[in-house]
């Protein structure tokens, strides 16, 4: 070793660290991070200890296999430990780039913006930061600066983030509580446009953020909603900002869900989660010229936003991975193509059983909507849970999934009886019949009367009285 490359540290070692210590896992969240956390798991049964991830899969410490359905919510839309990404990040690594220097311009971003605006040709700039809340703040002082203007609408049942600003535009109440007062933003509903233009007559609206396909409960805007909303905005001086960063890099089978539909150009683009590519936390803010030019209108306020880490090599070449894969690969295709099957395969068991009311969504974001049964052994039990707490079913249905059929899913949101399924993009026709052929056994022994479902379903009435 030279004095240039110097040896590393005998101090420290990663993997006798993690060889001493990882059976301590929940211990640790429980000693040191949000306590809830871990105590929730053991409720649940999700207190797995995983070694070990790949693609669309996890193994546990007994070497058994698992499906992920999840995605890290949406993070892994390439499944976990992409060799391209990975190759990608060892390469900036061993680059030993100046990084971050603060007073040059590297490569590295100028290259993931060019990338990611071929997909939007109607933007023009993009400010990278470190996370999908971020794009949304930055997308809101950018909306608020260049429009003069201090209210931003969003729509009902909206998540867009949990610090103060993105808390400002989340639709649930349930995150809301406790933390005022925040900025003075205005809910509406989503779809409904007479509501929306009544708003923005009062001519103080800067934007409307909206995610096309909401992540909570998994609603779709109405067909035509988006084009007239941005037809009204624009007739107001106001933007419209598409929420694309559960549902961009192809998860909807469109590289952003707002593509879905022709003739709608939002002026602010926010993407975050799967550009990471699973490794390192990014986030990006898309916009037109004249916004950006506006914000950042002489060199007395180039830096009047910015993020300290926001574009770091590994995360810009990470992003770069990422799109390189998405088009190789026929990602978004692919996304596409399983979406259709699963979803078609999913709606074709709705007749088959009363507990299940709606497969819904588009591409590989599915929301499985259950309801109230018609006959009455099943009604009588169906009551029972929605008395102690809504959305107790859908919880039913995910722990045998995992459980029995080593199946990761979640529930799609607080008191909600909906399982949203957001797998990695690259999951094939094996994953899919797999998930079909787990979710109908659980269908059939909810609607047999299963003794194991049920039961635990008294569990959890048991655990959601003792939480009021």
């Amino acid at each position: 070793m030279t004095a240039e490359t110097p040896s590393p540290s005998g101090d420290f070692d990663l993997g006798k660290l993690l060889a001493g210590r990882a059976g301590e896992r929940y211990e640790l969240h429980a000693r040191h991070l949000n306590h809830q956390l871990p105590r929730m798991l053991h409720t649940i049964g999700f207190d797995k200890y995983y070694e070990r991830a790949e693609g669309a899969y996890f193994w546990d410490a007994e070497g058994n296999e698992y499906l992920d359905m999840l995605a890290g919510f949406g993070v892994m839309g390439l499944g976990r430990h992409h060799p391209v990404v990975r190759k990608a990040l060892h390469d900036v690594l061993d680059a030993s780039l100046a990084d971050l220097t603060r007073f040059d311009c590297q490569p590295l971003p100028g290259l993931l913006a060019e990338q990611l605006l071929t997909h939007s040709p109607h933007l023009d700039r993009v400010f990278f930061g470190n996370s999908g809340t971020e794009a949304v703040e930055t997308a809101l002082k950018f909306a608020r600066y260049a429009t003069g203007k201090p209210r931003v609408l969003y729509c009902a049942h909206a998540f867009h983030g949990l610090t103060t600003g993105s808390l400002s535009v989340n639709g649930e109440s349930g995150f809301r509580d406790g933390f005022a007062p925040l900025l003075p933003d205005t809910a509406v509903p989503l779809g409904d446009l007479d509501v929306l233009e009544r708003e923005l007559r009062k001519g103080d609206v800067a934007a409307l953020i909206v995610e096309p396909i909401q992540g909570k409960g998994v609603h779709e805007s109405p067909p035509g909603y988006l084009r007239a909303a941005q037809e009204l905005l624009h007739r107001h001086n106001a933007l419209l900002i598409a929420d694309e960063v559960q549902t961009g890099l192809g998860r909807t089978g469109d590289f952003y869900a707002y593509q879905h539909e022709t003739g709608i150009e939002p002026d602010l683009v926010c993407v975050a989660k799967a550009l990471s590519g699973g490794y390192v936390p990014v986030g990006a803010t898309l916009g037109k010229d004249w916004i950006f030019k506006k914000v950042y209108s002489s060199m007395d306020r180039v830096l009047v936003h910015s993020a300290s880490f926001g574009t770091n090599a590994q995360a810009m070449a990470a992003g770069l991975a990422v799109l390189s894969v998405l088009e190789n690969e026929e990602i978004v295709a692919n996304a596409r193509a399983m979406g259709e099957e699963l979803k078609s395969r999913l709606a074709a068991l709705v007749d088959k059983y009363e507990l299940l009311s709606e497969v819904r969504g588009r591409g590989l974001m599915i929301g499985i909507e259950f309801g109230r049964p018609k006959s009455l052994k099943l009604r009588s039990r169906w009551t029972m849970l929605q008395a102690a707490r809504k959305g107790l079913f859908a919880q039913m249905v995910v722990v045998p999934l995992l459980q029995r059929h080593r199946i990761l899913t979640q529930v799609s949101g607080d008191h909600l009886e909906v399982i949203k399924l957001i797998p990695p993009l690259i999951i094939g026709e094996r994953d899919v019949d797999r998930f079909v052929d787990a979710f109908t056994d659980v269908m059939d022994d909810a609607h047999n009367g299963g003794g194991l479902m049920w039961d635990f379903g008294k569990t959890l009435v048991k655990q959601a009285v003792a939480n009021r």
